[in-house]
């Protein structure tokens, strides 16, 4: 019996943990309150009595418990003190010439429909509507006698300016990047993109952020089913926050358990609206900067923006680059361990006299040479991220110089290594992708373990798995190798290889809704040779 007591003492009650949903759930659908006074009340002290949160009564009664006709609520900081002037001028304006024993007619009626000098009015009849509208940088407009309120957008508020985005530079292109203003955000788009073909699907998701995420695409272009599973995944979303796109990319992703991203995120408006225009669709979450492009394919993180503003042939030639350094980036330092621990007879013999006598007085084996470089590069690198701004760049420029060469001199390692470290580090910053560049940077370790133990075929059953693994990814249900596996001749004009845009006139394969066509199937470069002249114009002499 002192058992089962214990059981029942420490054992919750049956549905208390559902009651209190509930009995919460209906405290925040709770209908607003006739009485002015009473509803003023109850906004207080469910904001806790903030010091931004303002209610600027009508009464013109210093007494709090003197009401006027109407009240408007407003959080200071996210409203727009311009807009929120003119909202209360004509509001005074208009109440002092209203008969009072038709000012309540009046205010449900023609304030909505004519005196308010604001854009977007929503009629709302809930206490937990008027939270949600105070937290978004609406003024609401609380009426005596009424059980619904107005929700008046007059959203401003100290918000950062459009700058240079500062992780996807270009040397030719746009110079505007996202900022953490969603509607900013949707704006820089639609300049981009002026058709109203481009939908934006709001939704809110988090139960404490509230925070808006936005499924945008183009209909016709974007394929539906695509957007339909999106938007059926952002809906099984239940958490209590939402602070950035990353807390998205998780939750949504296909594979959980892959150090490769499956979606891509850019702060770029120009990189967001050229993946609209090949079908994809992108996720914006407010008071983030970077956007959520998907289904992606693997490609897709080693083309930029700056491949479609440049000719067709460097662009080519650039990816070609960025495919080799991610290359060496996950290959080299195992390829160099295990070749001069295990695989000697492969190095020529000029190079291997000059390795062996710089290893000469290394008291330590590659492996454990090659790992110490590496972490010690790591710290370093992470230290000059974290450090001020005005010193990081120095500390771990110097840190780096000072470090290696006195690790040299001192014969804990080779040159050689950290030649091939430092080159390493390189290859891997040529990754647009910061994401990418992580993933590589993480399998790396895995393969110089593998190559210290094992040798060359070590790296082989590191290779095979990591290949196997992205034949079995997808993104939101696209392959993650296409066009390779499976394969689709069609996408290949605009994958390592980029085609001028004059032969691009379709979009990419499974990627895209309906509408393939890109362009006429007649364009062609116009040269010299297809100008059209003047009948009455003269040849030109040969």
């Amino acid at each position: 019996m002192l058992k089962d007591w214990i059981k029942s003492v420490l054992k919750p009650a049956k549905g208390s943990s559902q009651d209190v949903e509930k009995s919460k759930h209906q405290a925040l659908n709770e209908p607003i309150n006739t009485s002015l006074a009473s509803t003023l009340s109850t906004l207080k002290k469910r904001l806790g009595q903030s010091p931004d949160f303002t209610i600027r009564d009508f009464s013109g009664d210093p007494d709090p418990e003197h009401t006027g006709p109407l009240a408007i609520c407003y959080i200071e900081g996210l409203i727009d003190p311009g807009l929120l002037s003119d909202l209360i001028e004509s509001l005074v304006k208009e109440t002092a010439h209203t008969p009072s024993n038709r000012l309540e007619e009046y205010l449900a009626a023609s304030l909505l429909k004519k005196t308010l000098p604001a854009g977007n009015i929503q009629i709302i009849d809930s206490l937990n509507q008027i939270y949600q509208a105070v937290l978004t940088g609406n003024a609401v407009i609380v009426i005596d006698g009424l059980q619904s309120a107005l929700a008046v957008s007059i959203a401003g508020g100290v918000r950062r300016a459009v700058e240079e985005p500062t992780s996807q530079g270009v040397v030719r292109g746009p110079k505007e990047g996202f900022t953490e203003d969603i509607s900013t955000n949707i704006t820089l788009i639609r300049r981009k993109l002026r058709t109203p073909d481009l939908k934006f699907d709001s939704h809110i998701i988090g139960q404490y952020s509230q925070t808006t995420v936005i499924v945008t695409y183009i209909e016709g272009i974007a394929d539906l089913g695509v957007v339909q599973e999106i938007t059926k995944r952002l809906q099984t979303i239940d958490t209590d926050s939402i602070l950035e796109s990353g807390y998205i990319e998780e939750f949504i992703q296909d594979a959980a358990l892959t150090p490769f991203p499956t979606m891509l995120n850019s702060e770029r408006p120009d990189t967001v609206a050229g993946s609209l225009l090949d079908g994809q669709v992108a996720i914006l979450v407010d008071g983030t900067p970077f956007a959520l492009i998907a289904p992606v394919t693997f490609y897709n993180f080693f083309q930029t923006a700056e491949d479609y503003y440049q000719r067709y042939d460097i662009s080519s030639f650039l990816r070609v680059i960025r495919l080799i350094s991610f290359l060496v980036s996950l290959l080299l330092p195992s390829l160099f361990i295990a070749l001069t621990t295990f695989h000697q007879e492969m190095i020529p013999t000029i190079l291997l006299v000059t390795l062996a006598a710089q290893r000469e007085g290394v008291p330590f084996p590659a492996l454990l040479e090659a790992l110490l470089m590496e972490l010690t590069f790591e710290v370093i690198r992470e230290a000059g991220v974290r450090m001020p701004r005005a010193i990081g760049p120095a500390i771990s420029i110097v840190g780096a110089l000072v470090i290696g060469q006195a690790a040299v001199e001192a014969g804990l390692v080779s040159g050689a290594m950290v030649i091939v470290v430092s080159f390493t580090a390189i290859s891997n910053f040529v990754i647009p992708y910061f994401s990418m560049a992580t993933a590589v940077r993480l399998l790396r370790f895995i393969l110089m373990l593998l190559a210290g133990t094992l040798g060359l075929f070590g790296i082989m059953a590191g290779v095979v798995p990591i290949l196997a693994h992205l034949l079995s990814l997808k993104s939101v249900g696209i392959d993650y190798l296409l066009p390779y596996s499976p394969f689709y001749k069609s996408n290949m004009k605009d994958l390592i290889i980029r085609a001028p845009w004059w032969a691009m006139k379709t979009r990419p394969n499974l990627k895209s809704g309906t509408n393939k066509k890109r362009q006429a199937s007649h364009q062609y470069p116009v040269g010299s040779n297809n100008i059209v002249r003047n009948s009455d114009e003269p040849e030109p002499h040969a």
